[in-house]
């Protein structure tokens, strides 16, 4: 007879590997002696004699592969102790099936709409639970396989589209005279403002990802006016801040978050805090917070860096330019978080030299 909670099974290690785990959830002893003597030797076994117990287990390595449940029980009955699996992501995914004696169609329509994948009545025929146990089990496998696939191939789309994004950043080197290191530099520096003021890991590799695009639309700017050594005459410069459209225009893609943050960046790096920006003259927090990190994130590192038309700002110059600019043409509280990473964006610009 079981008499406490715990896996009741003496396995080797492969045996604990190999075998497919079960959680048999009863609080009436002889009842899990029932399942157990008809699961053992195709099983590895835990049991748990209260639903609190059984939630505990069933987060713990290796968490089982399948849930035998008893709905009767006191303090938490089964179909809570199914309504709380099924809310947790770490153990959703597991099948349960309830083994009761309520088993009318009422107490059946309950359990399946809260989660459950099949039902036993008792008393149970072993031939019969095995049965059920060795088909959700399968098809849990064959489920979680697809899963895998679904991940590794949503992965492949993920690298693909990086790629593509990276390829296009690239593409603008060609015809400025911006370096490819610039291009990393900033959108490192972009993630590192990010960071600070966005509680939001996904949203802040968008960002690092979307960063590198801010001036494809460049491409679309003739070559006369983008490699003039001089200064550009009005038309010119007029001309010029067409860049912004054009790679809105470029990376137009309805219901991809990363190419519409790419696209919301290029339109929106140059516009500035106090409203004297293009293409919109957008003011203050109308301009994206995508936009404005991306901003001082390309002007911090252009600055610090050597062009054909300048020579590198020390970095005493770049961030009091920044300090004096804050409120002006950055967002002045991002301005202060890049002063505050100063350290941080120095190791970035060492890590990451132009050629």
């Amino acid at each position: 007879m079981v008499e406490n909670d715990a896996s009741i099974t003496t396995v080797s290690e492969d045996e604990l590997y190999s075998k497919p785990t079960l959680l048999v959830v009863d609080d009436i002893p002889e009842n899990i002696d029932v399942l157990v003597a008809s699961l053992r030797e195709e099983f590895r076994i835990k049991v748990a004699l209260n639903g609190p117990r059984a939630l505990s287990i069933a987060k713990q390595s290796p968490k089982p592969d399948l849930i035998l449940l008893d709905v009767m029980m006191p303090d938490m009955d089964g179909y809570e102790v199914c309504r709380r699996l099924k809310a947790d992501p770490v153990t959703a995914n597991i099948p349960v099936i309830f083994v009761t004696a309520k088993h009318d169609v009422q107490d059946e329509e309950r359990g399946f709409a809260i989660g459950a994948a099949d039902y036993i009545a008792k008393p149970i025929s072993p031939p019969l639970v095995r049965a059920r146990v060795r088909n959700q089990i399968a098809l849990y496998n064959q489920n979680r396989q697809l899963m895998q696939k679904v991940r590794e191939r949503t992965k492949e789309l993920h690298d693909s589209k990086v790629r593509i994004i990276h390829h296009l950043g690239r593409a603008v080197e060609y015809k400025d005279n911006e370096t490819g290191a610039h291009v990393v530099r900033m959108s490192y520096i972009s993630k590192l403002i990010a960071e600070q003021c966005v509680d939001d890991p996904e949203w802040v590799e968008r960002v690092f990802l979307a960063a590198p695009m801010h001036d494809v639309g460049k491409i679309g700017i003739a070559d006369a006016i983008l490699l003039k050594p001089g200064k550009l005459d009005p038309d010119e410069w007029q001309e010029m801040k067409k860049h912004t459209i054009f790679g809105a225009e470029i990376l137009y893609v309805e219901g991809d978050p990363l190419l519409e943050m790419a696209r919301t960046i290029a339109l929106t790096h140059h516009e500035r805090w106090d409203g004297k920006g293009y293409p919109a003259g957008l003011k203050g927090e109308e301009i994206p917070l995508e936009g404005r990190i991306v901003a001082l994130a390309d002007v911090i590192d252009a600055l610090l860096s050597n062009r054909p038309y300048k020579k590198a700002w020390s970095t005493e110059q770049t961030f009091a330019y920044v300090q004096d600019q804050a409120g002006g043409h950055f967002d002045p509280k991002l301005a202060e978080i890049a002063l505050d990473l100063m350290v941080q964006i120095t190791d970035v610009r060492a890590q990451y030299p132009d050629e």
